[in-house]
């Protein structure tokens, strides 16, 4: 099956509403102007309550060393997320300095937006691809998807998430173009900007099993 990740989880009903019905990776958000924003504390009480197999990644917004080292400091993560205009020599320096996986994501609108992608699979351990809607505020959570036949065909030297806009109404149609190693969604599972829903955690997770 293709992996699932939960991004944006602030409360334990939804880590056990992804976690059982089998998300692989579950994402915390640590960027303030976020409505998935999560303290600190809260991300640890809830990382230390993961099921054995099930990874804790953090999302950052060109992140300082000091917020990382914060963060870090408190939360156990096993993977990075940069979701910011970090370069391919920042992703290295975050990968050397922490010691840690680090996933790079790339916005798409156009052909074009997909010519750093070289670059970000040498530095980087996981690729996502994520939405470039024109009228953006926010990097990500937009829940706007984007022409998934720009990736139809291409092959990556890294492991992969499909992101933005996904639904449990879509994920499947994204998933017989596609053959992403993992997909991510955030928005497409909320009733409410930031509010998950249970119920459309687990419908999210069916149709990916669904489509496999």
């Amino acid at each position: 099956m293709t992996a699932v990740k939960i991004c944006g989880l602030k409360d334990p009903e939804n880590l056990s509403a992804a976690t059982s019905a089998g998300a692989r990776y579950v994402g915390f958000v640590f960027y303030p102007p976020s409505p998935r924003n999560i303290a600190a504390d809260s991300a640890k009480e809830l990382s230390l309550t993961l099921p054995t197999g099930v990874k804790a990644i953090g999302l950052f917004v060109n992140p300082t060393n000091e917020q990382l080292e914060h963060i870090l400091g408190i939360v156990p993560l096993d993977m990075l997320q940069l979701h910011g205009s970090e370069s391919p020599e920042r992703v290295q320096q975050i990968k050397d300095k922490f010691a840690m996986p680090v996933m790079k994501a790339t916005k798409i609108r156009e052909p074009a937006d997909l010519e750093t992608v070289p670059a970000y699979e040498e530095t980087a351990d996981w690729l996502l691809f994520d939405s470039r809607p024109e009228a953006a505020t926010l990097p990500g959570g937009t829940g706007h998807s984007f022409d998934w036949s720009l990736l139809a065909g291409k092959t990556f030297s890294r492991p992969w998430m499909l992101s933005g806009g996904l639904t449990p109404e879509n994920v499947a149609e994204a998933l017989s173009q596609l053959s992403p190693t993992a997909v991510d969604v955030s928005s497409g599972v909320e009733s409410a900007p930031g509010v998950k829903d249970p119920a459309k955690i687990k419908a999210f997770i069916d149709a990916v099993k669904s489509a496999i």
